[in-house]
């Protein structure tokens, strides 16, 4: 396990290779890094999700077709019995 002493001195390690300017260009850049990998893993859970939506919308508008076309063929099929009863 690392202590407080050994990170204390793993830091002024630090400091004194890089230099306090060079350490905090670093630390944005991590920063940002790890920002910009967040945005893009939620970019593309989003984009996902839109996909998912689109093909349950897709899906939706079969099956209202598909219920229409049914209806339609009933209405035709007692459209004929009638007319052969008559």
């Amino acid at each position: 396990m690392v202590g407080m002493g050994e990170l204390l001195v793993i830091g002024l390690i630090a400091v004194l290779l890089f230099g306090a300017g060079r350490i905090s260009e670093i630390g944005k850049g991590l920063g940002e890094g790890i920002k910009n990998f967040k945005k893009g893993l939620r970019d593309e859970q989003d984009g996902d999700a839109k996909q998912l939506g689109a093909k349950k919308k897709g899906q939706a508008d079969k099956d209202q077709a598909r219920d229409q076309a049914r209806e339609q063929s009933k209405e035709r099929a007692k459209e004929q019995a009638d007319e052969e009863d008559a």
